[in-house]
């Protein structure tokens, strides 16, 4: 595999590299991009240490590094104040430096974690993600973005906090499971929904192929998809602009998440039922809209059932404790058309109501 390199360029000017390789040659990057042997944490969790962990490990020994592993349990919940205050602990039981670089290993949970860990332990440690989900590759470990959930919603506390890099190795998706895959496609469907007509195309032709995760296909798939979230980013640093377009589909979908409870649904998943909502909204709203066509690829975006209907209430409920409102006004990522999306508030609960019923079919009553 040909190692490539994107370049996420910052509002102060200074750049952070995204690598496409093999993780064997991930040594090279780590000294390109600054980071030099000696103390380090992996963060990763439990699953991803039993597939991954000794590999990586191994490398970064074979590199200079001496290891401390931190393998915490997989999954949303993982994502919280407890977990984040024991793995302070732990790291500042072992002896964090300031020079002391973390590595975080696994999907969006992990990244989201360890980079707030790495952000606030003695004000800022050297960060690396090695992203090794879909949506982690062509999202989550792009941009900086870190945090954990509150028991009000998804994302609440956090930090802007850029990595030194970002390190993908397309091969970790041969082993990621079915649901996991299905949730990174739709972010994947997010970025041409919103900014590029050309490769929503692309995917629509190549599209029984990439499900099959023909490995050309998929390698070609993340880097179009990453380079999207890459200029997003490096146009709009900390979301006050064009980088809120990447919520498309999320307000809907985490107010899904919290109300069907975490775990219920994958990010992805929620934010596909999310993305149908929002299609249909902006429906509403743009009549000329090809709703049809993108609702198609939307409908080939597997998604569970979910177990018992979500009350409306519950949902409606949920959006007022959206992070991304203004002066209290909930604020939706709409579309014109395909590739043109924009951002708009000020739309009436019985519209967003509907919207909700459109997306989610049987999975909401009321």
């Amino acid at each position: 595999m040909i190692r490539e390199t994107l370049t996420v360029t910052q509002r102060d000017g200074s750049t952070y590299p995204v690598v496409f390789g093999s993780l064997d040659f991930l040594s090279g990057s780590l000294a390109e991009a600054g980071f030099r042997p000696g103390r380090a944490v992996l963060v990763t969790d439990l699953h991803v240490a039993d597939e991954h962990g000794d590999h990586l490990e191994a490398l970064l020994a074979w590199a200079g590094y001496q290891v401390h592993v931190e393998a915490i349990p997989a999954g949303e919940s993982s994502k919280s104040a407890k977990q984040l205050d024991a793995l302070y602990e732990s790291l500042l039981r072992w002896g964090v430096d300031r020079q002391t670089a973390i590595f975080a290993l696994g999907g969006g949970v992990i990244g989201d974690l360890a980079g707030f860990a790495a952000a606030t332990l003695l004000r800022g440690l050297p960060l690396a993600h090695i992203p090794t989900t879909l949506v982690a590759q062509v999202d989550s470990a792009i941009g900086g973005k870190t945090g954990i959930n509150h028991r009000l919603g998804k994302n609440l506390i956090g930090a802007f906090y850029p990595p030194r890099l970002v390190y993908v190795d397309p091969t970790f998706l041969t082993t990621l499971p079915d649901r996991e895959w299905t949730g990174g496609l739709a972010e994947v469907v997010k970025h041409a929904c919103i900014l590029d007509a050309a490769f929503f195309a692309w995917l629509e032709d190549h599209w029984d192929r990439i499900v099959r995760r023909e490995p050309a296909l998929v390698a070609s798939m993340i880097q179009q998809a990453a380079s999207i979230k890459i200029g997003v980013v490096s146009e709009d640093e900390h979301e006050r602009g064009s980088r809120m377009l990447l919520n498309f589909g999320h307000t809907f979908g985490h107010a899904i998440e919290r109300t069907a409870g975490y775990g219920t649904y994958t990010h992805g998943e929620a934010v596909a039922l999310g993305m149908k909502a929002a299609v249909h909204l902006s429906h509403h709203l743009h009549p000329d809209l090809p709703a049809a066509r993108l609702l198609a690829l939307l409908d080939r975006l597997p998604v569970p059932d979910g177990g018992l209907p979500m009350r409306m209430a519950d949902l409606l409920d949920a959006l007022r404790h959206d992070k991304k409102k203004q002066d209290g006004d909930v604020r939706f990522v709409l579309l014109r058309n395909v590739g043109e999306a924009y951002v708009r508030g000020d739309i009436a609960p019985e519209k967003v109501a509907d919207a909700f019923r459109a997306g989610l079919g049987r999975r909401v009553a009321g």
